[in-house]
């Protein structure tokens, strides 16, 4: 047990999360001889096997299934103490590890960025694109530092603060420009475009037309926005866009845009951290900058 070290300890949690060795090596930045070795001695030091394998996958066993916990809090904690002299200093520099949800990350990402870069250039910024559910794991085990996501979330464990709110837009065919724009009921019996399932932009839009425990009579999915408009454009039904996105997904496509009557459905974006980060200072700077970069952004929609 006195030969645990923290090289070990970070390969056994890339493992567990990975479930392969070949995409936990890479995700280590190292080779897969040298992980399964680091593994072998771990479990020899432990006197325990820590997972299963087989020629595909490994998994866990039930003692690494009660071990993986316990690993990531101690490398959250060693995480913690270098962001704890990071928060010492009166300058931001570093890396940073941010969060987006799909269906906002296109559109505000080089906003952002261009301004982090130009204010603190010291930062070295990462950023992970993927579903909320994801964020918000990854963002307790440490591996991200903040993300911005749709609120709220409602985790005591997680700050929250509010970036901006921005209207849902309908998308429909072109042709159909001139007709009435629906009302939510109507729109249940229409053939509704979706994101799949794990979007909080589905539950929110599904939500706004009282379909969140059935569904509409017509409805396809697809993986992204810039998908679902497309299908729009083919003529194969209506779907919801956030007004960030609108310029982006609809410049190519044959479709027209329409506002709801009130009350409109919109959703408010934010950032969040662990409210334990020593980094809380400096992500509560960082929540401004990027406030003022979505600012400038939509107010340069508004006036196009």
């Amino acid at each position: 047990m006195n030969n645990l070290t923290l090289r070990q300890l970070r390969y056994f949690e890339a493992l567990a999360r990975q479930g392969h060795f070949g995409r936990a090596a890479e995700a280590c930045s190292v080779s897969q001889p040298a992980l399964s070795l680091q593994i072998r001695d771990l479990e020899e030091s432990l006197g325990v096997d820590l997972f299963e394998r087989s020629p595909r996958q490994v998994r866990l066993t039930r003692f690494g299934e009660e071990f993986a916990p316990r690993v990531r809090d101690i490398l959250r904690a060693v995480d913690e103490l270098g962001d704890l002299a990071r928060a010492s200093q009166s300058w931001l520099s570093g890396r940073l590890r941010v969060g987006v949800i799909p269906t906002v990350a296109p559109y505000l990402l080089p906003a952002i960025v261009a301004s982090l870069n130009r204010l603190h250039p010291g930062l070295d910024i990462h950023v992970r694109e993927t579903l909320t559910a994801r964020l918000l794991r990854e963002l307790s085990e440490g591996r991200l530092d903040a993300a911005i996501v749709a609120l709220p979330v409602s985790d005591p464990s997680f700050t929250e603060v509010t970036l901006f709110a921005e209207e849902f837009l309908l998308v429909r065919h072109a042709d159909d420009a001139p007709e009435p724009v629906p009302s939510a009921e109507m729109l249940k019996e229409m053939r509704l475009l979706l994101l799949e399932e794990g979007h909080c932009f589905r539950d929110q839009a599904l939500a706004f037309c009282n379909m969140a425990s059935s569904l509409p009579r017509e409805m396809l999915e697809g993986s992204s926005l810039s998908t679902l408009v497309q299908m729009v454009g083919a003529g194969i039904g209506v779907t919801f866009i956030p007004e960030m996105a609108a310029p982006v997904e609809t410049r190519s496509a044959a479709v027209s845009l329409a506002r709801f009557a009130d009350p409109k459905p919109h959703r408010t974006i934010g950032m969040i951290w662990r409210r334990s980060s020593p980094l809380s200072g400096q992500l509560q700077h960082i929540a401004g900058i990027v406030q003022q970069a979505a600012d400038a952004l939509r107010g340069s929609l508004h006036r196009a």
